[in-house]
């Protein structure tokens, strides 16, 4: 291959060859110089020191009795030279004068040595060597069977063997459910006479869907550990190139290579590439000849043509599964679907587990209050805030990693790193009046997460923070709760209209948030009487149809925006009155806040003057 010894060595080894071939005829012609026909060749010939010449059209060569140097050349001094006659000269008159002193007119090229040999090395040297490297790199490429393009043809699929992959089920945590539904599948790859005997047949396909980072990929390389076969892997991307026909003939590939290794499995990342619906688009959006569509249509053939003693598995992993072409799913293909959720809070803990026994911990980390201050984290996530809180700990020169560490990676993954500005004491104030609005409500509201820490740090995506974790996690959002969450939000702005009686940009994030839990509410979850219990508003999996598509009447749409409006504005109406009632907490809570900076849960309640809450329910929130 090209980037290999023998290859640049081949090419050197040519280069000398052709070098030396060229050094070697060249060596047989004299040096010469170039001189202008006039004032110098008709000079030298007037002056008797042209012995002889030949021409050959304008060019004319010859050869001088003795040496001269033209000054204007980078040339040596030489016998032999070179010039051009200009067509406007008197060639009649030329030979007359040639004539006169006896210079010598030769039919051939003087001093002509290898000439033939010399031209021939020169004007077909270059590509006699770019032919043997043609066909060198096409029998490297393709094996001597397709040419230079064979390889396009052939699979990029990295093969682990069985012994190389040290990935097993003990690596992967959080997910039991979907370790459960693979082991199946790991027996089968140990045993596949255990199901062949009695007529059984292992499903063909398996497809892992969940969000990006939930350990799909991680499950895979887990099964492929834990059964010890080969294992293929490559992203359905990789499939695709430019050149129709290449797609399939990579699929095909592919699986030949994994019936020959059998038992093995084939791992395909992201397979929305290629697997998107065929029936999804209409004119200009749809195709069936596409180079993507070839390709799907080849694996649908070959998962097809699988025999019950191909002991071959096809996994793939995909963030939507919804947009998948149905014949992918149909039972003989991939007929077994494992979904890969988030982890809750004791999934979390696990994969702290998992991620820091490698990491000397300090006594006071406490990993189940990090996971219960972590919700919505995957696998990913954890392993990267295991990562950060070791290089604060590394930066920050410490003997181990501790729950400083642990807290302030979380914040700077969450809210970005502490940014160094120095803000004004009266935007500063603002700031400390803006969280401590956000932190009075959230102490005060029934169903509102409990505040776990205020700060004023100006970091990345905000100048201040106020965060609520849960003591356990909620999978169900009621009523109360969501409009607690929308309170909390508001409370920001409404402290600064109560205390300034003028409002700032700073709320924009907390304006985002509370305006898409107000629509969720009224268009997905039926919380509005005007609307009822009826979907107008498409959910994430779903996904947006054409441009301009919509089931929704635009009266409908107006009726949306004022629901959401009334949930808004009620909530507003009851957040003003609740901070107009304790604005002496408010203003107690900002003055702690102006001295301190930081406060945590405990130093947040008491300078509130607010009694802390009961282990709830609830479950994390964070406004800015």
């Amino acid at each position: 291959m090209p980037g290999s010894r023998n290859f640049w060595l081949l090419i050197l080894v040519l280069l000398v060859i052709n070098y030396a071939t060229v050094g070697l005829f060249a060596s047989g012609r004299e040096h010469s110089v170039t001189i202008p026909y006039s004032p110098t060749f008709l000079q030298e010939v007037t002056q008797n020191n042209v012995k002889a010449i030949s021409s050959q059209g304008e060019a004319v060569s010859g050869e001088l009795k003795k040496e001269i140097h033209y000054p204007k050349s980078d040339s040596e001094p030489a016998k032999n030279f070179e010039t051009q006659i200009p067509t406007y000269a008197n060639g009649d008159q030329l030979e007359q004068q040639l004539r006169q002193h006896n210079v010598e007119i030769a039919a051939e090229p003087i001093n002509q040595g290898h000439g033939f040999f010399y031209n021939l090395i020169l004007g077909f040297g270059p590509v006699i060597l770019l032919v043997v490297l043609f066909v060198w790199l096409s029998r490297r490429a393709s094996g001597g069977q397709m040419g230079a393009l064979g390889s396009f043809g052939r699979s990029r699929a990295r093969r682990v063997e069985g012994g190389e992959t040290h990935v097993t089920f003990a690596d992967v945590a959080g997910i039991d459910e979907a370790k459960a539904e693979l082991t199946e599948v790991v027996d089968f790859l140990k045993n596949p006479e255990k199901y062949q005997r009695l007529g059984g047949r292992i499903p063909r396909g398996v497809l892992l869907s969940g969000a990006p980072g939930t350990g799909k990929t991680l499950l895979a390389r887990a099964v492929a550990g834990e059964a010890g076969v080969p294992f293929f892997s490559l992203s359905a991307s990789e499939f695709v190139e430019a050149i129709v026909g290449i797609g399939a003939s990579r699929v095909r590939d592919l699986f030949r290579q994994a019936k020959e290794a059998s038992p093995a499995i084939i791992f395909i990342d992201e397979l929305d590439a290629i697997g998107r619906s065929r029936s999804a688009g209409t004119g200009p959006f749809s195709g069936g000849n596409d180079e993507r569509e070839q390709t799907l249509n080849q694996i649908l053939t070959e998962m097809d043509g699988f025999e019950t003693t191909d002991a071959v598995i096809v996994l793939a992993a995909t963030n939507r599964p919804e947009i998948l072409d149905s014949a992918l799913l149909r039972p003989g293909r991939f007929d077994r679907r494992v979904t890969v959720p988030p982890p809750d809070k004791a999934g979390r803990r696990k994969i702290l587990d998992v991620h820091t026994r490698s990491l000397p911990l300090d006594d006071d980390v406490d990993l189940d209050r990090i996971a219960a201050i972590s919700p919505g984290m995957v696998g990913a996530d954890i392993a990267n805030l295991a990562n950060e809180a070791a290089l604060l700990a590394a930066r920050r020169r410490h003997e181990k990693v501790n729950e400083a560490d642990f807290t302030d990676a979380l914040e700077k993954i969450i809210l970005g790193a502490p940014r160094g500005i120095v803000l004004s004491p009266t935007e500063k104030r603002r700031t400390a009046y803006h969280e401590s609005g956000h932190a009075i409500v959230g102490m005060l509201t029934a169903g509102a997460d409990p505040v776990r820490k205020v700060s004023i740090i100006p970091r990345t995506m905000s100048l201040g923070v106020t965060i609520s974790s849960p003591d356990a996690e909620r999978t169900n959002y009621d009523l109360d709760y969501l409009t607690a969450r929308i309170r909390v939000a508001l409370g920001g702005r409404v402290a600064e209209e109560v205390v300034y009686e003028s409002i700032s940009a700073g709320a924009e994030s907390d304006i985002q948030q509370l305006t898409g839990i107000a629509r969720q509410m009224v268009g997905r979850w039926g919380m509005s009487d005007a609307i009822g219990p009826i979907a107008v508003i498409p959910s994430d999996a779903q996904g947006p149809l054409l441009p301009g598509v919509s089931g929704v009447s635009e009266s409908t749409q107006e009726l949306i925006d004022r629901e959401v409006r009334r949930i808004v504005d009620e909530a507003h109406r009851a957040v003003t009155q609740l901070l107009t009632e304790h604005r002496d907490k408010l203003d107690s809570l900002t003055e702690r806040l102006l001295e301190k900076e930081t406060l945590d849960q405990d130093e947040a309640y008491e300078a509130a003057g607010v009694p802390m809450p009961a282990a709830g329910e609830e479950t994390t929130s964070a406004v800015i």
